[in-house]
């Protein structure tokens, strides 16, 4: 069985026992969340949602905070002198998907 899930803005495909990253949610390690928003079902019978599935929910256990690659950000603008460097490192937190409840 699996499920669909929206998590920060994203869309993910869990199965239980996957690990996955997600946007950073606070909790501490070991501490059980639950990701809400279901859009699909599949396995022997696929369940669409609209846009939800209602009564479903993914219970998942943090593992842990961490941060992506840094990436690096560089504007130019030749003949004006202009150049300009940001960077951007993502966090997210790494979460064990325990079960999908129906």
């Amino acid at each position: 069985m699996y499920a669909v899930v929206r998590s920060g803005g994203k869309q993910l495909r869990v199965s239980p026992g996957d690990v996955v990253d997600v946007e950073l949610v606070s909790g501490e390690p070991g501490e059980q969340i639950e990701l809400g928003e279901v859009l699909m079902l599949g396995g022997d019978k696929v369940v669409v949602g609209k846009p939800t599935v209602t009564g479903a929910k993914v219970l998942a256990v943090i593992e842990g905070d961490s941060a992506g690659p840094k990436i690096r950000i560089f504007k130019y603008k030749r003949r004006k002198r202009y150049r300009l460097t940001k960077g951007h490192r993502q966090h997210f937190t790494r979460v064990r998907i325990e079960s999908i409840e129906v």
